[in-house]
């Protein structure tokens, strides 16, 4: 339990300094969006590629990322379906569905992995089906909806992925590993560095991001928040639970790895998406707050049951 607690204080502190310099003004006006873009358009690409460069891409090929996938694709696309009946809009529920099932696998999912499941690997195949599969899919959806992104021919609109940051550190890492090259230190520490940044940056800007906001789950947004917050705390650790425990027939610690992964609240940077392209910004700030209080007692529960 002390690993759960841990992880879930370092990130408040870091989102209570950035409430506390947003109260005060340090940071003038434009605060919040030069952490935003600082870390959407530099640390998080330095970061993923620097992740993703020095992982064994064999972890991908197991079970636990077939049970990953699937509990994704079960959470989000309960979610996809209300947004498409309640006419939520096309940037609005791709960032609901995120939040519904991209969990927190990097500052989060990390030092949970070390202090719960043992093993900080363990949350590899996680980090890298969001990176490489989800989150180009869902960056390419939000900037051919026009979230950002401007109006140009269909065949350069298709290529996003190649010309987001994230999506281009991510592969750029992954082509590396799985081309055996090992980065030269005078190039990795740099990025290291860099990417260092990616983190507190995101965390930072959400804590600015509550100055002067309304209590979570209220107005034209109370639907989706509880709707993305439902699908996270609860369906998509239930789906995983189902299909690690009724498809697959993982036991013992293997089933508990992959429930605990699926149980983590949506990640940071999801906000950053959200703020990047000016869509759906109140409901990823309202379900990342709300799945990460809630995940605590979650994750007592499912440590206490599986064990």
């Amino acid at each position: 339990m002390q690993g759960v607690l841990t992880g879930f204080a370092v990130i408040a502190v870091v989102i209570g300094v950035g409430y506390a310099i947003g109260r005060r003004g340090y940071l003038g006006d434009h605060g919040r969006e030069v952490l935003t873009k600082l870390a959407f358009h530099v640390a998080s690409p330095a970061l993923l590629f620097t992740t993703l460069a020095q992982t064994d891409l064999s972890v991908i090929f197991s079970s636990r990322l077939l049970v990953t996938a699937l509990s994704t694709a079960a959470a989000a696309g309960v979610f996809v379906a209300v947004g498409v009946v309640r006419h939520w809009g096309v940037g609005r529920t791709t960032i609901g569905a995120l939040c519904s099932s991209y969990v927190n696998s990097g500052n989060l999912g990390i030092p949970i992995a070390v202090y719960v499941l043992g093993d900080a690997s363990l949350v590899a195949p996680v980090l890298l089906f969001q990176l490489v599969g989800v989150t180009p899919i869902a960056l390419t959806i939000l900037d051919l909806s026009g979230g950002g992104a401007e109006k140009g021919p269909l065949w350069r609109r298709l290529l996003t992925p190649l010309r987001n940051p994230i999506a281009v550190g991510s592969l750029a890492g992954v082509a590396v590993s799985a081309a055996g090259v090992r980065v030269p230190s005078p190039v990795l520490d740099p990025l290291t560095l860099i990417g260092g940044m990616s983190v507190p940056a995101v965390l930072l800007a959400f804590g600015i991001s509550l100055c002067g906001s309304t209590m979570p789950g209220r107005g034209p947004d109370r639907g989706p928040v509880l709707l993305s917050v439902a699908l996270k705390s609860v369906g998509q650790p239930a789906a995983a639970w189902a299909l690690a425990a009724g498809v697959f027939g993982l036991r013992g610690a293997p089933l508990l790895d992959v429930v605990v992964t699926s149980a983590l609240p949506a990640a940071q940077n999801l906000y950053t998406y959200a703020s990047s392209y000016r869509v759906g910004e109140r409901l990823a700030r309202d379900s990342i707050l709300v799945s990460t209080v809630i995940s605590v007692p979650v994750l007592v529960v499912v440590a206490a049951l599986l064990g």
